[in-house]
Order: structure tokens, then sequence, then C-alpha cells
């Protein structure tokens, strides 16, 4: 069985082949699986952890090669499904010239959206150490309900919850949709990583360290802020602090959120209680950024996800 099991969608990113270019002007796309949730589940097993992917695909030529990607990747696949009657999504990505992202969707509906509660493998979930999740399913019925239905079944059993909002705000019907569905589901999570975006979108106001402790609540174990290349900043019930990032030649961004996710969530699955001791944070948090960074370096989320050889190289390079 998987010690994470990640829950949401997975597509395919059609990506320009030159960078700085609208998609309107390129001339060519690169194909690229993509999705958050499917992101972490390869970047967990990329760092010898081991995952399973919960999500549904259309079943076309795009869905079967994305589960044939989870698979060749060592994700446990035994919670996927296909709708024979929906498309697998897919998302265009323009890379501007700094490697940031913009994104236009094509979900309507998507086959991940209309994934149903029925369809859970709930004996993956109950069986697992963490469950990880974003907010993009809970943005239409009856996935948002299948999100739930998934996270209370996990919570009773005493699986930790894992949060990632990845926040796409051209997904949901307006921004302030987007502030409330996040929210809502914000005070079950034991572990919650944001963006410093991410927190000025959801308190309407700067990341400082006072926004980001309006985020905190009884309850929550750990709560990590992302700064991108300047590195994180960590919040617990007992300290706060921050660990720097590492320059790296940054192409494209895609995934690097996830690769930290990814590595956080594999060294949480081997000692749980790390939150509790600032010196092993601080050791774990190094090690994520060091996977973000390394992330950037290329084109496309799941090819770009380094193994822990990599990322130890990096931080001993930068000593």
């Amino acid at each position: 069985m998987a010690d994470i099991v990640c829950f949401g969608e997975m597509l395919i990113d059609f990506v320009p082949d030159v960078s700085g270019v609208s998609l309107a002007e390129s001339t060519g796309f690169l194909k690229a699986p993509g999705g958050a949730p499917a992101n972490v589940a390869c970047a967990i097993t990329k760092l010898g952890g081991t995952s399973a992917f919960i999500g549904k695909f259309g079943d076309d030529e795009f869905g079967h090669m994305l589960v044939n990607i989870l698979k060749k990747n060592g994700v446990n696949s035994e919670g996927v499904c296909f709708d024979k009657d929906a498309r697998t999504a897919l998302a265009f990505v323009t890379l501007r010239k700094d490697g940031e992202r913009e994104f236009m969707f094509y979900r309507n509906p998507s086959a991940d959206m209309l994934l149903k509660e029925s369809e859970l493998n709930m004996g993956l979930i109950k069986k697992a150490k963490i469950f990880h999740y974003g907010s993009i399913s809970l943005i239409t019925e009856p996935c948002r309900s299948a999100h739930i239905a998934a996270v209370k079944a996990a919570k009773e059993a005493g699986v930790l919850l894992s949060y990632d909002p990845n926040l796409r705000i051209p997904l949901w019907p307006s921004p302030e949709a987007a502030r409330e569905g996040i929210k809502s589901i914000w005070n079950t999570a034991d572990f919650i990583k944001v963006s410093d975006d991410e927190v000025e979108f959801i308190t309407q106001g700067p990341s400082d360290e006072k926004n980001c402790l309006s985020l905190w609540y009884e309850g929550l174990k750990l709560l990590v802020v992302t700064d991108g290349d300047k590195g994180c900043r960590y919040f617990t019930k007992n300290f706060k602090g921050s660990v720097k990032g590492f320059a790296v030649n940054t192409v494209d961004t895609t995934g690097a959120g996830d690769a930290f996710v990814g590595s956080l969530l594999c060294s949480l699955a081997k000692d749980p209680s790390l939150y509790e001791d600032e010196g092993k944070l601080k050791e774990t948090l190094t090690l994520a950024n060091a996977c973000g960074a390394i992330c950037t370096t290329q084109k496309g989320a799941i090819p770009a996800l380094p193994d822990i050889a990599a990322a130890q190289k990096l931080i001993s390079g930068s000593k």
C-alpha cells in the first residue's frame, strides 16, 4: 500500500516550445503531464517514497497516457477510474520570459470534475499515512462531494491531512468563490502549504507574518509559506522561522511547489512528528527547497522532478 495518497486532477499541459510568447504567437507546443496532486505523487516516488493517485480520466488516449505515466513513475493507480462520456482535461500554459506561467483551461466538464463518491477507493485512503489534496476538486459537483467524503474518511481513520490550495483563479466562477472554496476546508488539515501569492489572495493583504498567522488555527500542526526563490517560512505551535532558497537558472516554474510538497510529505511520512523539532524541520525544508529549485531548471513538471541525490548535491554545493 501507499504511504501517501494524492487526490485530485491530472491533465495535459501544452507548453509553448519557445518561452516568452503568447499562446496566439506560439507556433508549437510541448505536451507535458500536469496537475498538482499527480505531480506530488510522482515527486514522492522519485524521492524513494510510496504514493497512490485517486482521480478520474477520460477514456481517451490522453487519459490512458497519463495513467501510464503514473505507473511508469511507480505511483499506485488502483484509485484511478475512467469516464467514457467525458474528455481528459487540457491546459495551455504560456511561459513568460521570467519563467512564470499563465493558464488557459479546457474543462467543460472534464472527467476529473465528474468523480463520484461511489467511485472512491476508500481502502487506499484509510490505509495511508498521509492524504494530500488541493482545492481544484472543490469547484464543481460531483467531485466536491467526493473530495469532502474522502477527507472525512481519512480523518476518521487517523490519516494525517495535507492541503495545498494550488490557486487557479480562472477555473473558479469568481475570485470570491475561489477564496470561499479554499477556506471551506481549511480547518481540517494537519499540514498546509501555501505560496506567498496565495496568502495575499486569501487574506487580501500582504504576505507578512501577521497575515500568515491569521491563517493559523488550533489543531494545525504545520503551516509552510513558500516565497519562490527566496525559500520558505514555517509556523508551528511552538516556533516559527525561515529557510533560504537556492539560486538556479530558472527555465519553467511549473511543478516547483509540487516538488517541494512531495519532498516535505516524504519526510513527514517517515517521521510524522518532525514538525515538533525545529532542527529536523529546517533540514526537511532545506531539502524541499532544493527539490523545488531543481524542478524549475527544465520545462514540464514530472520530467523535471529531482531524485534525492540531485537535491543533496545542490544542498552540499551551496554550503
